[in-house]
Order: structure tokens, then C-alpha cells, then sequence
């Protein structure tokens, strides 16, 4: 009887010893690189949605005609911003008024570089509303994002702002309505206008003065670009007014628009906006197609006309610059009859010149023999 025993503990160690080692190793030497690719892909998530797009300026005041840096950082990598500089505004409250209190004819464009930055230098204009003051940033395209940076416009007119409470509640008690014709120059493509009106109410305890509207336009599937306008006036408790703010769209705008009125965080209203297409646009590309070839054509023409030989007309003896006939010389064959015209009369082919020294009747004739010679 035959009874199996174990292998001893090291001969088994040393048969399954070289493999693990081997396994051991290759763990040792891609341990470092897992440790360098783990932790890369988290810190740079983490970085990218914890930046915050900030704006810094070279100088905080300037007068109008000097020129300032703007500096951000931490904006997403590639995206077009728009600087301006607008008055009645501050970093809390954000631009009171929209674009429209802002010196957009001066404003500049930048492009953020891969790692989210930039810096541009831009002039120092006056805004149209009064200072404090702000340079704004605010993205193009993307998603929204905007900064304020406080500025001081030297020399321009300054003027607290309007202040807002927050024990009024409106709420919209009619519907609204788009009033207004924006005239013939739409149709060549000027910037469509109308004027929104609603009706307001304060459902609440105290009293509203200077209410300030976003109004927000959106077209298609587009989310609305929202403006600040401020409405000038006080809704007691309990009353209501009638409230009138202007709309205006971009030059050539068409199509379907949305119209949205808030206050606060709360949309009050909405308000549909068809705009037609600017066809005088159309219209005046289809004639300069037309217009510019026949002109082009016509100009050719009189050149051509002007530079190209003429036949100038022969001058008759008084020079009166009359046009004569010329007659072309006509060719026959031998032995025929020459043409005659009908306005000559033909001449006889038997009349002779008569010589000087031969009168008339005494010239010789060919059926008259001389008398030379005979008595």
C-alpha cells in the first residue's frame, strides 16, 4: 500500500516562485504610470470647472482718449468676447440698462487663448449714461458668461443709481401688446422697432419706484439675450399702471422673435413678434446685378465708339463738309460695247477733230481723192 504524501512546501515554492516574480515586476514597473494617469484626468476636470472667468485692468481711471489693457483669465479656451465700457452700472448689480448705456462704437473684440486668457488694449470713451462706471466683458457666442470690472471715466458726469426695493410684487394684469410701425427704411433693412406695452399691478405691501424690466428677445431655438430698461415712475400698493418700454432688433433682423418681460427672477410676460423679410435689400442686389453690367456695357461701347478709325468726309471747294459721291471706275472685257450713261448723249464714232490748218470744207475725206500731183 502506497500512501501519497505532499510535496515539501519548498519545492512548490520553487516551482510557482520565477512566475509570480515575473508578475510581481511587470505590477512594479506600470505602477508609476498608473499613478501618473489617474490622478491627471480628475485634476484637470476639477480645474476646468472650478475656474472662474475674472477681468483685470491696467488702470482703474482714465480720461476719455487714453487707452487701457484688459486682462481675464480663467474663461473657456477659444471663445470671442466683447469688451465695452458703460456707464450706470457696478460689479454687483451688473450694466442697469443693457448695451444701450454702454459706448458700443468703441468697444473691441478678443479671442481667448487655449489656456482660457487674454489681453487687449482698448480706448477710453464716454459712455451715454453717467457713471459709476464699468468695463464689461460679456461672451459672444457659447455659453453666457459676463464680468464687471469698476472703472473710472475721468471727467464724465456721475449719478447714483436706481434704486430697487423689494417689497412690491408686479404681476402683468392684461395681456401685451407690440405698438408702433418701424417705417419704410425696414424694408431696405434698418433695425425693426416697436414699443412693448403691459399692464402692471403691485400685489404687494409697499411701494415701487423705478421698476427696472429685463427684456429678453429670442429668435428660433435661441435662448433670449435679456437687457435692462428702467421704467420711470411709482406703483403704489394696489394700483396699476400702464408701462411702455422700446424694443429694437439688429439691422436685417426677420423672421419669428419672442418677446419676454421680467422682473426679478419672475418672466411676466410673453409676446410673439413676426418681422419681415427686408426685400429692399433683395431688390437692390437684383438691380445692381442689372444695373452695374448694362452701365459697364454702355461705357465699353463709348469707348470702342471713340477709339475706332472713322472715314472722314472729303471737303468740297468752299469747305462746307458736304459728302460726294465716289464713283468707282468700272471694268470691261475687250471688244465690248462700252456703257453709256442715259444723262450723255452717245458720240458718233465718225466725227473727226478738225485740224487747225483745215477749215471745215476743205479738210480731206476718205471718198475724195487729192489733186496733189494733177493739174
Amino acid at each position: 500500500m502506497q500512501v501519497d504524501t505532499p510535496p515539501p512546501r519548498g519545492e512548490d515554492e520553487a516551482r510557482t516562485g520565477p512566475g509570480d516574480a515575473s508578475r510581481v515586476l511587470v505590477l512594479l514597473a506600470l505602477l508609476p504610470v498608473l499613478l501618473l494617469l489617474l490622478p491627471t484626468a480628475p485634476a484637470s476636470a476639477a480645474g476646468s470647472a472650478d475656474a472662474t472667468p475674472a477681468v483685470e485692468l491696467s488702470q482703474a481711471q482714465a480720461g476719455k482718449g487714453g487707452d487701457i489693457t484688459v486682462s481675464g483669465s480663467g474663461w473657456r479656451p477659444g471663445t470671442l468676447l466683447m469688451m465695452l465700457i458703460c456707464g450706470q452700472a457696478v460689479p454687483g448689480r451688473g450694466v442697469i440698462g443693457g448695451t444701450n448705456a454702454c459706448a458700443n462704437s468703441d468697444g473691441r473684440a478678443v479671442t481667448t487663448d487655449s489656456k482660457g486668457a487674454f489681453s487687449k488694449k482698448m480706448p477710453v470713451a464716454e459712455p451715454p449714461k453717467p457713471c459709476p462706471c464699468v468695463v464689461h466683458v460679456a461672451t459672444v457666442t457659447g455659453e453666457q458668461a459676463t464680468v464687471d470690472a469698476e472703472f473710472t471715466v475721468a471727467g464724465h458726469p456721475t449719478a447714483p443709481l436706481p434704486q430697487q426695493t423689494d417689497g412690491g410684487k408686479l404681476a402683468v394684469l392684461a395681456a401685451t401688446r407690440l405698438e408702433g410701425d418701424s417705417g419704410i427704411l425696414v424694408f431696405f433693412g434698418a433695425p425693426p422697432s416697436r414699443r412693448l406695452e403691459f399692464t402692471v399691478g403691485n400685489l404687494g405691501s409697499a411701494p415701487v419706484k423705478d421698476p427696472v424690466f429685463h427684456i429678453g428677445t429670442a429668435h428660433g431655438v435661441f435662448a433670449p439675450q435679456w437687457e435692462e430698461q428702467q421704467w420711470r415712475g411709482t406703483i403704489a400698493p394696489g394700483r396699476k399702471v400702464q408701462v411702455k418700454l422700446p424694443v429694437q432688433l439688429t439691422a436685417g433682423a426677420h423672421g419669428d422673435y419672442q418677446i419676454s418681460v421680467k422682473y426679478g427672477t419672475k418672466v411676466l410676460a410673453e409676446q410673439p413678434w413676426g418681422v419681415g423679410r427686408p426685400w429692399g435689400v433683395t431688390l437692390f442686389w437684383i438691380l445692381l446685378a442689372v444695373v452695374v453690367p448694362a452701365a459697364v456695357f454702355r461705357i465699353g461701347m463709348a469707348i470702342v465708339d471713340r477709339v475706332r478709325p472713322h472715314s472722314r468726309p472729303r471737303s468740297g471747294p468752299h469747305g462746307n463738309g458736304r459728302h460726294r459721291t465716289v464713283r468707282l471706275p468700272t471694268f470691261r472685257r475687250p471688244g465690248s460695247r462700252p456703257r453709256t450713261e442715259p444723262s450723255v448723249a452717245p458720240e458718233s464714232a465718225t466725227d473727226t477733230t478738225a485740224l487747225p490748218w483745215f477749215t471745215a470744207d476743205s479738210a480731206p475725206s476718205e471718198n475724195r481723192s487729192t489733186t496733189k500731183g494733177h493739174s
